[in-house]
C-alpha cells in the first residue's frame, strides 16, 4: 500500500511515543485501532506433505514506519539503520512471545500448539517498515482430508491486521502454500457483532478494551488439501 492508500483517512495516525511504546513496552492494553499491519502467510509444508511452520510477513502502516524509520536513523550512529532495525526485530519477536506471535491456529477446529520463533528478520522497504519470521509448529500435522484455519491479530485491538489486499479484496499472494499441489486458500472476511464494533468504536486513546476483543475483527485464513 501505498501513501494515498483510502485507508489512511479512516485510521488515527500514531504518534513516535505512541509507536515506541506499542512495539517495545511489554503488556500494553491500549484499544480502537490506531494503526495496521498488512499481512501475508505463506503455510510451510515437509515432504511428507505436513504442516510445519506459518512464515508470516508484517508489513507496517506508513506513519509507524516513518517514525521509527526517522528514530533509527537519528539513534544509529556509526552502527547505522540495518544494526536498529536488528535489534527492533528481537524486541518484537520478544513482546509477541507472551501473546503466541498474536496468532491462532487450528485443524478441523482443534488448536495447535505454536514452537518459538527462531527466524525472523526486520528490513525497511519501499518506506515501510517489514518484519518478517517463521512461526513453527510444535509438531508437524498431516493436512490430507483436513482443513487447517488461523487469525493473526492484536488482541488489544490497538492495531488491526488485514491480509495484502487490491481493492476490496485479499491478494492471491497474501495466503499461499508452500510445496502443496492439491490444497486450496480463501481469506474469510471479520464478521463481528454489532455490539463489539460499538465497543471498540466508543474506546479511545486512554481506554483499554475488553480481553481478546481484537479476534473478532480478525480474518481468518483457510487451507484445504485434498
Amino acid at each position: 500500500m501505498t501513501p494515498t492508500d483510502p485507508r489512511l483517512a479512516r485510521r488515527p495516525v500514531l504518534t513516535w511515543p505512541t509507536a515506541l511504546l506499542l512495539w517495545l513496552l511489554p503488556g500494553l492494553a491500549l484499544a480502537h485501532p490506531h494503526g495496521w499491519i498488512d499481512l501475508s502467510v505463506r503455510l510451510l509444508l515437509d515432504e511428507a506433505g505436513r504442516a510445519t511452520a506459518l512464515y508470516q510477513s508484517w508489513r507496517m502502516d506508513p506513519f509507524y514506519s516513518l517514525v521509527v524509520l526517522e528514530e533509527l536513523e537519528q539513534a544509529g550512529g556509526e552502527a547505522g539503520l540495518d544494526a536498529g532495525l536488528d535489534q527492533l526485530g528481537g524486541e518484537i519477536r520478544d513482546n509477541l512471545r507472551p501473546h503466541d506471535y498474536f496468532t491462532e491456529l487450528s485443524l478441523d477446529g482443534e488448536p495447535l500448539a505454536l514452537g518459538e520463533v527462531e527466524e525472523y528478520t526486520v528490513l525497511a522497504r519501499d518506506g515501510r517498515v517489514e518484519f518478517h519470521f517463521r512461526l513453527p509448529l510444535v509438531e508437524p500435522r498431516a493436512l490430507a482430508g483436513r482443513t487447517l484455519r488461523y487469525r493473526v491479530f492484536d488482541p488489544t485491538y490497538y492495531l488491526e491486521v488485514v491480509h495484502e489486499a487490491e481493492g476490496d479484496a485479499p491478494r492471491d499472494d497474501a495466503l499461499t502454500v508452500s510445496g502443496a499441489r492439491a490444497c486450496r486458500t480463501r481469506i474469510l472476511p471479520a464478521d463481528p457483532d454489532p455490539e463489539r464494533v460499538m465497543e471498540a468504536a466508543q474506546l479511545d486513546r486512554t481506554d483499554e478494551s475488553a480481553p481478546g476483543l481484537g479476534r473478532h475483527f480478525a480474518e481468518t485464513g483457510e487451507v484445504t488439501c485434498d
